[in-house]
């Protein structure tokens, strides 16, 4: 996989994943589809940058996505987010309209979430690799096991944590999570997936960040700024 990049808070609690028989499986699987020539996003320095961008002690929010995207050039290793300069995909164009719906947010002009990520939002696909063109082709070869392991971490920490699960994958995914509504520490919020097949059916009108400000300053967590800056 070469150096992987990913801060220092993550390296020590996934070590074990990194050396489990499966990771070494993937690894493997990795490096045969770059030997034949496939290409794969993203490129293999943005592998883990959700968790570059996002030290496991400041995580405050949990967003859970599935793939990344498998068009040139859009994937870079946080989900739901594009690179600068790159049209913003349907799904967030559908996550902005909620954030003007729910907080008066102006719609940002780009796609490029990682204000959200370095405030403490762990923008977290399910699936971190993917070839290009193909969709969900990497799924089963071992990453989601890492990424629950990922979720496991979280969810056995103190601080208060809010998950928001949009769609039925990231509902079955995070189930485990320890809820405040089965007495546990952590905001779980539920919805349908942005999609625009499915964001009708309760994902608009959710509110779910105003939520999830009020839960981090109800437990003396700081509210996170969803604006999103102009990019220079």
């Amino acid at each position: 996989m070469g150096e992987i990049k990913l801060h220092p808070s993550w390296r020590e609690p996934l070590q074990e994943q990194f050396d489990a028989p499966y990771m070494q499986a993937l690894r493997s699987f990795l490096v045969a589809e770059k030997q034949a020539g496939k290409r794969i996003f993203p490129p293999s320095g943005d592998w883990f940058r959700a968790l570059d961008l996002t030290p496991l002690d400041d995580v405050r929010v949990v967003i859970l996505g599935q793939d990344p995207y498998h068009g040139e050039g859009q994937a870079h290793g946080l989900c739901f987010s594009v690179r600068p300069g790159v049209r913003t995909p349907p799904s967030l164009v559908n996550i902005y309209k909620e954030m003007e719906r729910d907080l008066g947010i102006p719609r940002a002009g780009h796609g490029f979430l990682e204000h959200w990520a370095k405030q403490g939002v762990l923008l977290l696909n399910a699936v971190l690799t993917v070839q290009m063109s193909m969709a969900a082709s990497h799924q089963g070869r071992g990453w989601e096991r890492f990424t629950d392991a990922i979720i496991r971490l979280i969810n056995a920490r103190a601080e208060p944590v809010v998950f928001m699960l949009w769609g039925s994958y990231a509902q079955k995914k995070a189930a485990f999570v320890d809820n405040i509504d089965k007495g546990g520490r952590h905001l779980v919020l539920k919805a349908a997936h942005p999609s625009p097949l499915s964001a009708h059916n309760g994902f608009f009108g959710s509110g779910h960040f105003s939520k999830a400000n009020a839960f981090l300053e109800q437990h003396g967590r700081p509210p996170i700024d969803w604006r999103l800056p102009d990019l220079a």
